[in-house]
């Protein structure tokens, strides 16, 4: 049992005071059988009229804060504590059928996964069809765990990680053809070349953990980070990160999943006032390893004082709305 803390700060800056309109958060992480949530509190500064908590569709947990003040500054503090127990995905059992490719997916789960199969971007020349294909054993069939985490270090060590302080993602084509990216970019790189094979992906953004003898190997730590899961019969949804070599859920915390990153961005909001006025935002992550509590005790989250959001952006508008939402991952 390993027990993790997160401290996840995102602060916006303005010159005059601004209004807020709605902020949306995703940062409470996901309950599973390999991670479970012990306390988590949500501070927001300027204190919230009001925040409202619900499930997405993807079974996401989804918070939205509302203001009445103006302020010149907003600042969204989460702390969370979590039980998190590595996975060892490299021996995860694969259905007899699943575990060659290629392979179908059986009748009863193939609605389901359906749209998680579907590619997402334009690729007319198909180059990504062509780049992934070389993965593939051609002649005969190829051992499907042995594929997906080929595909997964050969991301790591062909591409460059490279920060990039801007909304979205690139095209995955542009990753492919610059050789750089960011770890959201190189989790959508590796959704649309395994869905171009025929599997089901999603999306994963959450934290990384960067214990002390990796902290020069792992990449993308100090700020939100993104991967992938791929589904594979038998094991279910499995954690790729392609920025690291990560195969499993090892130092990775899950707090959204999503066909498409738009669905996973941790802090999105606006504010009304003069665009100009916008100083800036700064973001800290910080994820630590501690001692386990004697008794788990706290509500999830408290309420007034308790709010905010995550990395963004100022979207300049001459006069009016401007959106503020938080860049995932540097």
């Amino acid at each position: 049992m390993t027990v993790l803390s997160v401290r996840h700060i995102t602060k916006y800056e303005y010159k005059a005071p601004v209004r807020f309109g709605e902020h949306r958060m995703m940062f409470r992480p996901r309950d599973s059988y390999d991670q479970r949530l012990i306390s988590s509190d949500m501070i927001i500064s300027p204190e919230p009229k009001r925040v409202r908590w619900f499930h997405d569709v993807f079974g996401n947990c989804v918070a939205v804060a509302t203001f009445g003040a103006e302020a010149k500054e907003l600042v969204f503090d989460t702390r969370i504590v979590l039980d998190h127990t590595p996975s060892n995905a490299p021996d995860f059992m694969i259905e007899d059928y699943a575990k060659t490719y290629p392979f179908t997916y059986g009748a009863e789960e193939r609605p389901d996964i359906s749209r998680l199969i579907e590619r997402q971007y334009l690729d007319p020349e198909h180059l990504l069809d062509k780049w992934v294909r070389r993965f593939v054993r051609y002649g005969q069939r190829t051992d499907t765990g042995e594929l997906l985490m080929t595909l997964t270090y050969a991301i790591k060590e062909s591409f460059t990680y490279s920060k990039r302080f801007e909304r979205g993602t690139q095209d995955p084509l542009l990753t492919l053809s610059s050789g750089k990216g960011t770890c959201r970019d190189f989790a959508v790189l590796m959704m649309e070349a395994v869905r171009a094979l025929g599997f089901a992906s999603r999306f994963v953004s959450g934290y990384l953990y960067v214990p002390r003898e990796k902290g020069e190997e792992h990449k993308g730590g100090g700020n939100t980070h993104a991967w992938c899961q791929v589904y594979l019969p038998g094991a279910g949804w499995v954690e790729f990160d392609p920025t690291n070599g990560i195969v499993g859920n090892r130092d990775l915390i899950r707090v959204a999943v999503a066909r498409d990153p738009r669905q996973a961005i941790p802090l999105q909001g606006s504010y009304f006032g003069n665009a100009a006025d916008y100083v800036g935002m700064s973001v800290s992550v910080d994820v630590q390893e501690v001692e386990a509590p004697t008794a788990i005790t706290g509500p999830d989250a408290r309420p007034a004082e308790r709010s905010h959001g995550d990395e963004g952006s100022g979207m300049a508008e001459p006069v009016g709305n401007a959106s503020t939402t938080e860049l995932e991952q540097a």
